[in-house]
């Protein structure tokens, strides 16, 4: 009997436990959710878009060339004796460059100059012989016949002196070849042959190129797109678009900026079937040769909107090539929203094209990490942005 109390106590004691955990975990749980819905919406920095005024730039990758890039090629054959300037030295027009072998066509000038002075005897001898004929013709001691052919070797002896005057220049101007001057003033390029080489003017090398570099030509391209922005759409209206347009810049390979300014000069009124795009070439001014024939770059196109909406970029995020923010709705939740933007961007902000009105509001920051499509939020106004 005593054995039986004994059990049915501890029996009574461990129901009586069981009791009080379940209650203690039941008072853990409510307490729990109750604590897991009073929880606030995260504060998030959201702007309410509005349009604006916008500065922005567009940019286009350049090839530089001189105002003229002129091949040095020689006129006459020979070989090259002196080499009279180095690569990448400024030269003035009708400087020396090179000197080919002079011998052959000082040879040549000096028996030119000796069949010119024979070609000036023979007229003389013939001028006295049909003097002499025609006071003989007009005294009737000979026939006209026979001072008519005194008369035709006097033409002759003239037509080869004549001649003889020509080989004669002829031999001084190749002569003059043999030293090839700088055509205009210039920043000479490679030079591929050197003294002892053999100059030609059929020799698929040129001996330099010699570029005039005071002006330098900055050519792009446009694409259709681009040119219809650039016209306004109108059509006919690249000239007059060309005398509007503001100054160009010009970003060098390593980022930095040219520091004169350029404009347009021409623009190709026909668009490349292969290509889709234009041609067109910027004029920039190199009073001190910085730029060189060959470099690359990027003309700049400063450009601007008087009802822009502009967003930061870190407020985007892409899926699947498309671009989209996170938009509120009147409930504060967010909404995923596709947007468009120009492709215009400083690095730090976008303009947006289509996607967004004026009073929407965006979310700007946590793209991406802690903000998630549906997601509740509290708006936190950023001023600055």
């Amino acid at each position: 009997m005593q054995l039986y109390y004994m059990k049915t106590k501890a029996l009574s004691i461990t129901a009586l436990a069981s009791v009080i955990a379940l209650s203690s975990t039941m008072m853990s749980c409510s307490k729990k959710q109750v604590a897991a819905g009073s929880m606030p919406a995260p504060e998030i920095a959201v702007i309410t878009v509005e349009p604006t005024t916008t500065s922005f730039e567009t940019s286009f990758p350049a090839t530089l060339k001189g105002k003229t890039d002129i091949d040095i090629r020689p006129q006459v054959t020979g070989f090259i004796t002196k080499v009279h300037v180095d690569e990448g030295q400024h030269v003035r027009k009708g400087q020396p460059l090179f000197t080919i072998d002079q011998v052959q066509f000082q040879a040549a000038v000096d028996q030119a100059e000796a069949n010119l002075n024979s070609a000036k005897s023979a007229v003389s001898t013939a001028e006295i012989t049909e003097q002499n004929k025609r006071m003989l013709l007009d005294k009737n001691i000979i026939s006209e016949t026979e001072w008519q052919m005194a008369a035709n070797q006097l033409a002759q002896a003239k037509a080869a002196r004549a001649q003889a005057e020509a080989a004669l220049t002829n031999a001084r101007k190749n002569l003059s070849y043999t030293t090839v001057v700088a055509p205009s003033d210039g920043v000479v390029g490679t030079i591929p042959n050197r003294e002892g080489s053999l100059a030609s003017p059929s020799s698929a090398q040129p001996l330099t190129t010699l570029s005039d570099n005071s002006d330098v030509y900055a050519y792009f391209s446009f694409n259709e797109n681009d040119l219809l922005d650039f016209t306004n759409g109108e059509a006919g209206s690249v000239e007059a678009a060309l005398k509007a347009f503001p100054e160009v810049e010009l970003m060098l390979a390593n980022g930095t900026r040219y520091p004169i300014k350029g404009r347009v000069a021409t623009v190709s009124g026909v668009i490349d079937n292969n290509t889709g795009a234009a041609s067109a070439r910027a004029l920039f001014d190199n009073p001190q040769g910085v730029l060189r024939s060959g470099n690359t770059g990027k003309v700049i196109f400063p450009r601007s909107s008087d009802n822009a909406i502009v967003i930061p970029q870190r407020a985007t995020y892409e899926l699947q090539d498309l671009r989209y923010v996170y938009t509120l709705n009147d409930s504060n939740i967010t909404v995923p929203t596709q947007i468009t933007v120009e492709p215009y961007s400083d690095g730090k902000v976008f303009v947006v094209s289509s996607g967004l009105k004026p009073g929407d509001r965006v979310v700007v920051e946590g793209v991406g990490t802690q903000v998630r499509q549906g997601m509740k939020i509290t708006p936190k106004t950023q001023a600055a942005e």
